[in-house]
């Protein structure tokens, strides 16, 4: 089983291991935590299976995972669960591949709680509620940040005194899992573009860029922190350090209101005043929904100009995420900012989400390719306890 745990949510996946090969089982999805928790299950095709809800807000965070476990051992059958892999956002400069997990290892991923404030608590929570309610059950950690081990010092450094790197205030890159099943897809589909210089695009309700060299990070968009880099849905992306400075000062606010308003009322839903939904503000005729997209796109296409810089030219371009996969309207506006690139766009394979949408004669090649960070935290926890 795979768990991906946030504030309001927690996603399990269950994967069948049948004659060496693994494939997805069963869905699982709690959302609204400390709301109105609702656990709806799904098939393999995302058809609804079940739904349970709770209505007391206060249900404790103990009692729903209780409530996956149950799920998942009863979808078993006469099968045993194996292990459970789990989605952690930071790995910090020590972790770079996948960890079993020991007493030792969440305390030494407890001290990283800073560096990633509104995630990493959310990720060990679970972890935690699982070793003391299924002792004997192996459980794995697979890092957000691990892919981007392989960027140079350059790209990872700040230009700061080098105490401050020394204690780990560097550029370590977000939205690993799913870069590193987006290079493993094209090493498999695209062998030749594998092998080249490709700016993969996660673009969600969280977005970042990464340049892939023969598939390994070069650089990133997200550095220290997951506010870092584009605009999304609710955080700002990147943002003069000297505007934080003058909210303190000259705005009163305190760093907790700072953090609130960098990471949950900023991005997309704060220009527009409306919404951090893509869909909602692609259907709003308000002026300030279409300066939220416009400022959207933008910043993917500035920013994809500097990581071709990174990469010394470009290969292929990737979509992928809800709005990457999704939006052929984004995905038709960004590639229009790359003609300068030599990116051309197939606008009806674009329109049709083919897999390539770039046209014949793009010496650029643009593909779309969903991402999948389940099966990788699959595969590494299998990998690591080696059961496979």
């Amino acid at each position: 089983m795979t768990i991906n745990a946030g504030s309001s949510s927690l996603k399990a996946s269950l994967f069948d291991l049948a004659d060496g090969d693994m494939r997805l089982a069963l869905r699982g999805h709690v959302e609204g935590v400390g709301v109105a928790p609702r656990f709806v299950t799904r098939d393999p095709a995302g058809a609804i299976l079940d739904q349970r809800t709770w209505p007391d807000a206060d249900t404790s965070f103990d009692i729903l995972l209780e409530a996956v476990l149950q799920w998942a051992e009863a979808g078993l059958g006469d099968k045993a669960l194996q292990a459970v892999g789990h989605r952690v956002v930071h790995g910090g400069s020590i972790y770079v591949r996948p960890e079993p997990v020991t007493p030792a290892l969440l305390e030494a991923l407890a001290t990283l709680n800073p560096l990633a404030p509104l995630h990493q608590p959310h990720n060990l929570a679970p972890i935690r509620a699982i070793a003391a309610a299924r002792p004997g059950l192996p459980q794995v950690a697979c890092f957000d940040t691990a892919f981007h081990a392989t960027m140079p010092a350059v790209a990872r450094r700040f230009a700061l005194p080098r105490a401050y790197e020394e204690a780990g205030v560097r550029r370590y890159g977000f939205h690993g899992l799913s870069y590193e099943y987006i290079a493993r897809q094209l090493a498999a589909r695209r062998p030749d573009l594998a092998a080249g210089r490709v700016i993969v695009a996660h673009l969600g309700a969280g977005a970042s860029l990464c340049a892939l060299a023969a598939g390994r990070s070069q650089d990133t968009t997200m550095g220290f922190t997951a506010v870092d880099g584009l605009v999304m849905a609710t955080r700002c992306g990147t943002l003069d350090p000297g505007v934080v400075l003058y909210l303190q000062r000259q705005g009163g606010l305190s760093a907790a209101e700072v953090e609130r308003l960098l990471y949950s009322r900023s991005g997309m839903l704060g220009v527009s005043g409306l919404s951090g939904d893509m869909r909602t503000l692609l259907a709003s005729a308000e002026p300030a929904a279409r300066e939220a997209v416009d400022l959207f796109v933008y910043r993917i296409v500035r920013e994809m100009g500097a990581l071709a810089s990174s990469l010394g030219g470009l290969d292929g371009v990737v979509f992928t995420a809800g709005i990457g996969e999704r939006s052929a309207y984004i995905r038709t506006q960004v590639c229009a900012g790359l003609a300068w690139l030599g990116v051309r766009l197939d606008e009806a394979a674009n329109a049709a989400d083919a897999e390539v949408i770039s046209d014949a004669a793009s010496p650029v090649t643009v593909a779309v390719i969903p991402t999948d960070e389940e099966s990788i935290i699959a595969r590494h926890a299998l990998e690591a306890l080696r059961l496979v």
